[in-house]
């Protein structure tokens, strides 16, 4: 009822400014001066028309057409008070500071729309607080939201601050869910439980970010930018993004990172007592696995597939995609018998 009234209520005012600019200023007949109230109804109108297809834009966006407005109105405000030194008629005069506003407020709107990443002034959901005690701000992967151990590191209390969900990350989600493949709709139902397990969680702060950037089609790359804007770090296990986002200076917080980093250190040379499981892609290569789910790749142990026995670690490769440990038999020991077998 009040966006009613506001709206009847310029309506009105746009009548009487048509009225005085074609009478008062423009120097028409009176007669005719309903023709300007007209225009000023017409022109209301049209505005109208486009603020009602505004109802989609984001705030920020409305916050950076604000500041363009104010700022196109002060340089008009600046040419007006230049143009008070031109011997001209009062009537021109008004006429002219009239024109130089619309032209200087439309262009200052534009141009800030333009460059609004790089004015990025207004963050909605950051409050005034002291500098040195900065609130920590986290961009979040479509990736970490599906694998969900991002829930039980905020649960622990590692990760603090407000965790940041891009619209276009939801919606990619919600299509996930959708998906006619029961793998893919499992999987996006886990990331949509594990978000509403991360909005119950005290040490985080779930907010849904309405920046959809447009201009950009790929996901990665609007995490990216967002991230830049927002000057805050993006939490993923994704190792495509995550070397795209190191290229474009960019902080990333990866999943895969921290649990390699809590897994058990294993060097060259060490004796460990395994599991041959299947067989590797190499020529006569077996592979095992930790408890944890690290790859080991033993060299000649094809033979040994479903049996256990002792292998020495040559090396260990490490990647945030996570870690792989090569491995070659014992030399000096035979094969170990399962569970007793050994016996005798």
């Amino acid at each position: 009822m009040t966006v009613r009234l506001i709206r009847l209520f310029f309506l009105i005012l746009a009548m009487v400014c048509g009225y005085y600019i074609w009478f008062a200023l423009l120097g028409f007949p009176r007669d005719n001066a309903i023709i300007g109230a007209l225009i000023g109804l017409a022109s209301a109108m049209v505005l109208m028309i486009v603020e009602a297809s505004m109802k989609g834009i984001p705030l920020r966006n409305l916050s950076v057409a604000a500041f363009g407005l104010v700022f196109g109105f002060f340089m008009a405000w600046i040419i007006t008070l230049i143009l008070r030194l031109v011997p001209i008629s009062p009537a021109y005069y008004s006429a002219l500071q009239i024109i130089f506003t619309l032209v200087f407020c439309y262009l200052g709107m534009v141009i800030a729309m333009k460059g609004q990443d790089e004015f990025n002034v207004v963050i909605p959901y950051v409050r005034f607080s002291r500098e040195d005690v900065r609130e920590q701000l986290m961009v979040v992967d479509t990736s970490v939201i599906i694998d969900g151990r991002i829930a039980e590191i905020c649960e622990t209390g590692f990760l603090e601050g407000k965790l940041i969900i891009p619209r276009f990350v939801l919606q990619e989600l919600q299509q996930v869910a959708d998906s006619p493949d029961d793998s893919k709709r499992n999987r996006g139902r886990r990331g949509l439980d594990m978000l509403e397990k991360l909005k119950t969680n005290s040490h985080v702060e779930v907010i849904i970010h309405d920046e959809g950037l447009p201009e950009i089609k790929e996901v990665d790359a609007k995490l990216v930018r967002l991230s830049k804007i927002l000057d805050c770090q993006i939490v993923t296990n994704d190792f495509n993004l995550n070397k795209v986002a190191k290229l474009e200076n960019v902080k990333v917080l990866n999943i895969n990172d921290l649990a390699n980093a809590m897994r058990p250190v294993v060097f060259p040379g060490e004796v460990m007592y395994v599991n041959i499981k299947k067989e590797g892609k190499e020529r006569n290569q077996g592979v095992a696995f930790l408890d944890d789910g690290t790859m080991i790749v033993v060299e000649n142990a094809r033979r040994l597939i479903g049996k256990h026995t002792n292998v020495t670690v040559s090396s260990v490769l490490q990647t945030s995609a996570g870690r792989m440990i090569f491995a070659n038999l014992q030399e000096g020991f035979g094969q170990k018998k399962q569970d007793g077998n050994n016996k005798g």
